[in-house]
């Protein structure tokens, strides 16, 4: 190495370690570099091995496993089971901790009997519990959403009326309304509501606008309101 490289090389800085460090010569020895590459191979790794065990979360545990360890089962209405454990149901919903802490048949017999759900829907709910993840296509959502109601799953509740009311349209706005009301979804009432009012001129001719007439006129009534009420404050502001 000539004395002109030799003095390049004395006055480069390693970014790491500082050796040699002068503002405007700035780069990383050999030492670094390769404890570097070492370090990202590592941090690799380390992603990989938690991808791996995301994934295993994800598809929940293989039946064997929930079979030797599990200490609960769901059982829907056409007899078919799902086998869970007592301290994720406990520490995810109120209403499982309810029944599996006090002296009740549940806790009991170590069974807990779901009829008003089918087996698709059971596994995606529990499997929300195990993992926080929420795979559903639109009925599915409804379906989850009173689940979730029902077993107090805040988040899986949100999760659903979230992808639901993104999924309003004028032709499902007097359903979703409907059924928002029944299970207290909030922002997927506003959103049906607001809708509906937007397109009041086609309401009274829909179907689902008479089968509400029949099952629950104090709906209608509330629609009406809403819409007289947006006409007020329409008037008073062009006044």
């Amino acid at each position: 190495m000539v004395a002109n490289e030799r003095e390049a090389w004395a006055r480069m800085s390693c970014i790491s370690c500082k050796d040699h460090y002068t503002p405007t010569n700035a780069g990383t020895c050999r030492e670094c570099y390769e404890e570097a590459s070492e370090t990202e191979e590592e941090l690799k790794k380390e992603i990989e091995e938690l991808k791996a065990k995301i994934s295993f979360l994800k598809t929940w545990a293989p039946q064997p496993v929930l079979d030797r360890f599990s200490d609960v089962l769901l059982q829907c209405s056409d007899g078919s089971t799902i086998r869970a454990h007592k301290a994720v149901l406990i520490s995810k919903s109120p209403v499982f901790k309810a029944m599996l802490e006090n002296d009740m048949e549940e806790s009991k017999s170590g069974t807990i009997k779901i009829v008003d759900v089918s087996y698709e829907v059971l596994r995606s709910f529990i499997h929300h519990l195990y993992t926080a993840d929420a795979l559903f296509d639109e009925q599915m959502a409804y379906e989850l959403l009173v689940v979730a109601e029902k077993y107090q799953v805040k988040h899986l509740k949100a999760v659903c009326e979230k992808f639901i009311t993104s999924k309003v349209n004028n032709d499902n706005a007097v359903m979703s309304f409907a059924f928002a009301h029944q299970h207290n979804a909030k922002h997927l009432m506003e959103a049906a509501l607001s809708l509906i009012i937007d397109n009041m001129h086609m309401l009274t001719a829909r179907d689902e606008y008479r089968e509400l007439v029949d099952k629950d006129p104090r709906l209608v009534v509330e629609i009406y309101e809403a819409y007289l009420a947006k006409q007020v404050n329409t008037a008073a502001k062009d006044s």
